[in-house]
């Protein structure tokens, strides 16, 4: 079935109370377009598949473009018919169906989509509306049906007389029309409204004019029509994606203690027999893998677990890797390219940035290692820092492995520890240690008898 997708993004939507447009606000870990882009993939290609943008264009289409979608500008808001025409060059040769889908509907699953296309693609009507019931439809458009149970017309919520006002089958919004019908008749639209726009709801009458008939898809799961209009709203729409996503991945093998504080954005990939805790955060394109434990309050971002990795609580860990049987934490962070090696061990208060620890090197306490190239076997002692700034410049600092580096060690980058080296505890490292060395970088210990008896004598004279 040859089917395009126009998506309706030009609004900003004042009920925001925000200088973004609205379909940029995020719910579930994905701006609200991407969701909706996302099931229109379910039934084209990106490169048919038409966003018009409008308030922050630039924006949108800048977020968009990695997925391959193209754009339509709508300058002047003129209605939701409008929209759609300004969308028609980029489909003049579309000769199929033509979906419109709005930008603010993310809970919109892709298989609804198809289902609705289906429905289409089965019927002769020359268009297909997706409808549902709602015990309080204020405000939606009603959905007024023929004898035959056709749509025979739209009418919106102020222009309904008081028995249309009865009726609860209301307007989504979402249709699927034949393109050259929709093509042919869309000029008909007339701006009869105190709006002064250009209305697709419109369309239904003109097709039944022409003797086209428009037939309605049911959706008895209304949610997945709510559009968004208020932060209030927003806030709903996250908890109903967050609450699929977990229920997604514990339906897949993932034990999550207490579900609802969790937040796990639409993106992430979870292994089974891994066990969340409550109040983690799983965000971005993080990926975990099979048998990892993930500690309360441990916040992952575009992280990636290898198997039976086991974080401690607390602990954070963004744009890095952990390979299998690591652990780390609690209350360590991890982050910016850093790589921990295969059952190596990052313990409390331990902090990496662009570091790479090798297999079965320990780090258990207090220390910084950033821009650090560090081999296997590693152990790196309590309060341990690489200077790796020098005001101006990073520098990385090399340990080999098998090293053994004292506690309250500073090493100051550049630098290169050889293997199986030791470093004195409190030493400050400012040259290359050789291999099987001991550098001491500390002054002499000096003791002075009696000192503190002389200081009190002298204190004592002074009063």
């Amino acid at each position: 079935m040859n089917t395009a997708v126009v998506i309706l993004a030009a609004g900003l939507g004042t009920r925001m109370k925000s200088k973004r447009a609205k379909v940029l606000h995020g719910a579930g870990g994905r701006a609200l377009i991407e969701h909706v882009v996302q099931a229109a993939r379910a039934v084209a290609p990106p490169d048919r598949i038409v966003v018009v943008t409008g308030h922050q264009a630039g924006e949108v289409e800048a977020l968009l473009a990695p997925t391959g979608v193209q754009f339509a500008r709508q300058v002047e808001q003129k209605g939701t018919g409008h929209a759609v025409l300004c969308a028609r060059k980029k489909l003049k040769r579309h000769d199929g169906f033509l979906m419109v889908l709005y930008g603010d509907t993310p809970l919109l699953s892709g298989a609804t989509v198809r289902a609705a296309q289906q429905a289409q693609a089965r019927s002769k009507a020359a268009a297909t509306l997706i409808t549902t019931t709602l015990a309080d439809p204020t405000g939606y458009g009603r959905v007024i049906l023929n004898e035959h149970g056709g749509v025979e017309a739209i009418v919106e919520h102020k222009a309904a007389t008081p028995a249309q006002l009865e009726v609860r089958l209301i307007n989504s919004g979402i249709y699927c029309f034949r393109a050259d019908l929709l093509w042919k008749h869309i000029g008909e639209i007339e701006p009869n409204n105190p709006a002064r726009e250009l209305y697709l709801t419109d369309m239904a009458a003109i097709l039944n004019h022409h003797g086209h008939r428009v037939q309605q898809f049911h959706l008895d799961n209304s949610s997945e029509l709510l559009g968004i209009n208020t932060r209030v709203e927003l806030a709903e729409v996250d908890r109903i994606l967050r609450a699929r996503k977990t229920r997604e991945l514990m339906l897949s093998g993932v034990t999550i203690e207490r579900p609802e504080t969790v937040t796990i954005d639409a993106q992430v990939r979870v292994g089974a027999d891994t066990v969340i805790e409550p109040f983690v955060r799983l965000l971005g394109n993080t990926i975990v893998g099979e048998e990892c434990r993930i500690g309360q309050g441990s916040v992952l971002e575009s992280a990636a677990l290898a198997d039976r990795v086991t974080l401690g609580p607390y602990t954070l860990v963004a744009d890095s890797r952990i390979d299998p049987g690591a652990h780390v934490g609690p209350f360590a962070r991890i982050r910016m390219d850093t790589q921990v090696g295969p059952e190596a061990r990052i313990g409390n208060f331990v902090e990496l940035k662009k570091t790479r620890l090798g297999a079965g090197s320990k780090s258990q306490h207090l220390a910084y290692l950033g821009d650090s190239d560090i081999g296997e076997r590693v152990n790196i002692g309590a309060g341990t820092i690489t200077c790796n700034y020098d005001g101006e410049k990073k520098h990385q600092t090399k340990i080999g492995a098998g090293a053994f580096i004292g506690s309250n060690s500073t090493l100051v980058a550049p630098l290169e520890i050889g293997e199986d080296s030791y470093v004195g505890a409190g030493s400050v490292i400012t040259q290359e240690v050789p291999s099987r060395a001991l550098a001491l970088g500390r002054e002499r210990q000096v003791n002075k008898p009696d000192w503190v008896a002389a200081k009190k004598k002298k204190t004592s004279r002074k009063k």
